[in-house]
């Protein structure tokens, strides 16, 4: 455990290098630019300094993972679509296709904002989930194709599509929860 009264040097240091493999996996897996993985890791060890002289930390990797995940979606959360074309995705004949909820009509500018927020956070967390994963969801949730045939264009077999399908629908829960309780 890591207190203020004994922060160590060798103790902060021997916690860099205990996870910062993991912790660059860990990031890398959700973001795709090496800058930006340098970027969140290095604000995930800025924190933990801070943290080391403000108070104890006892179970340091939870807090770790909790403190960088955090950090990737404020990231994202700051990257907004500079684009009508960033928000859709290309269908197999390289069309672009736009999600029809981006088209709802609605009653009131309240209503818009709570919408707009709310596929903020939905892509967002779309965009953090692991690649196959986030492919099998956005294939089926909004391509609309049946799990089968995904299965049979990606040739996997569909015990892999069916799982890929169910740990993105968890994580995406995970997510959307810890965005709103951000909030």
């Amino acid at each position: 455990m890591i207190t203020p009264e004994n922060p160590g040097r060798h103790n902060l240091k021997q916690i860099v290098l205990d996870y910062s493999r993991r912790l660059t996996s860990f990031i890398s897996r959700r973001v795709d630019n090496d800058e930006e993985v340098r970027d969140i890791l290095q604000d995930v060890w800025y924190q933990l300094s801070n943290a080391v002289d403000t108070g104890p930390i006892e179970q340091i990797g939870s807090w770790l993972y909790r403190v960088t995940s955090n950090r990737i979606i404020d990231r994202y959360r700051r990257k907004k679509p500079e684009s009508l074309e960033d928000m859709a995705y290309e269908d197999e004949e390289g069309e672009l296709i736009f999600p029809e909820s981006l088209f709802a009509v609605t009653d009131t500018p309240e209503t818009e904002l709570e919408r707009q927020e709310l596929k903020e956070q939905i892509f967002v967390a779309i965009s953090l989930l692991p690649g196959k994963q986030r492919d099998v969801f956005i294939k089926n949730e909004i391509e609309g194709l049946t799990l089968q045939e995904i299965a049979d264009k990606t040739g996997e077999s569909i015990k892999t599509i069916i799982s890929r399908k169910r740990y993105a629908v968890q994580q995406l829960r995970e997510l959307l929860e810890n965005l709103s309780d951000e909030e």
